[in-house]
C-alpha cells in the first residue's frame, strides 16, 4: 500500500516525532542535545519555522512548530535531520543510518490541541523516566514557559499569550496545567494522530483544512468494510 503524502500546511500548528533506529539512543549526552538544539534553530531560521515547543528524551524528540511553507516542514527537518547524523557519527566514531524512517507529523487544532500538547511534551521525560518532575528535564521548553530561563529558541504561540495579561500570570497558569498533567488517554491520542500523519480537531477545522489545500484524507479510516446504503436510510 502506498504511503500517504505528508499533512505540511502552512501556518498551521504541527506536532512532530522523530525517534532513533531501532529505539537506539539519538542522545548521549548535554553535549549532543546542544548540537542538536543549535542545527533546530539554524534549520528553522532558514526555512521559516516558528518552534513553539520541544523535548529532546534519549531515543526521540518532539516538536510543536508553526511552518510558513508549504514546505518548509519537510525542508527543515530534513537539513537538521542530515547535518546531526553527520555529527553524530563523527563524534561517536560510528556510521549508518541513526533514525528509524521518515518523521511522523499531525497538524493540530491549535485552540483545543496546543496547550495540553505542550503539557504532554512537559510530562514526556517523567514518563520516560527520565526525570522525576517536568522541571527536573533541562532539555524541553518547560522552564521557558515557567519562567525559569528564557530560550531564544522558542515562540510562544498566541494559545500560550491568552493565559494571562502579564509573564507572571501566564507563567502561573501554565504551572498550573502542568501541575494537573494530561489524561494518558489524551496523549495517546496526540502521539497515536502524529505516528499516523493525520490531522487532530473539529469537523469544522478539519474542514477548513480541505479548503486550505490538503489534498489526502485527514483521519484515519474505520475499520470494517464501508458500510452499504439503504433504500430506506
Amino acid at each position: 500500500m502506498a504511503r500517504l503524502a505528508r499533512l505540511s500546511l502552512p501556518g498551521q500548528v504541527h506536532h512532530v516525532l522523530q525517534q532513533g533506529n531501532n529505539q537506539q539512543p539519538i542522545f548521549l549526552d548535554a553535549q549532543d542535545r546542544d548540537a542538536f538544539l543549535g542545527g533546530l534553530a539554524d534549520s528553522a531560521r532558514t526555512h521559516r519555522v516558528t518552534i513553539h515547543a520541544y523535548v529532546l528524551l534519549s531515543a526521540s524528540y518532539h516538536l510543536l512548530i508553526t511552518p510558513a511553507t508549504a514546505e518548509g516542514l519537510s525542508l527543515m527537518v530534513q537539513a537538521l535531520g542530515r547535518s546531526y547524523v553527520r555529527y553524530f557519527n563523527r563524534r561517536h566514531a560510528r556510521s549508518g543510518t541513526l533514525w528509524e524512517g521518515r518523521f511522523r507529523s499531525s497538524v493540530l487544532e491549535a485552540p483545543v490541541y496546543l496547550l495540553p500538547a505542550m503539557v504532554g511534551l512537559d510530562w514526556a521525560p517523567v514518563r520516560a523516566g527520565l526525570a522525576a518532575q517536568p522541571q527536573d528535564w533541562a532539555w524541553s521548553s518547560h522552564a521557558h514557559y515557567r519562567g525559569l530561563r528564557v530560550d531564544r529558541l522558542i515562540t510562544p504561540h498566541a494559545q500560550y499569550w491568552a493565559l494571562g495579561n502579564t509573564p507572571f500570570d501566564r507563567e502561573n497558569a501554565y504551572a498550573e496545567m502542568v501541575r494537573t498533567g494530561l489524561d494518558e488517554a489524551q496523549w495517546q491520542r496526540m502521539e497515536g494522530a502524529a505516528r499516523g500523519g493525520w490531522a487532530l480537531g473539529s469537523e469544522p477545522f478539519l474542514q477548513a483544512l480541505n479548503t486550505q489545500g490538503a489534498t489526502r484524507r485527514l483521519t484515519q479510516a474505520r475499520p470494517g468494510r464501508p458500510r452499504k446504503s439503504h433504500p430506506l436510510d
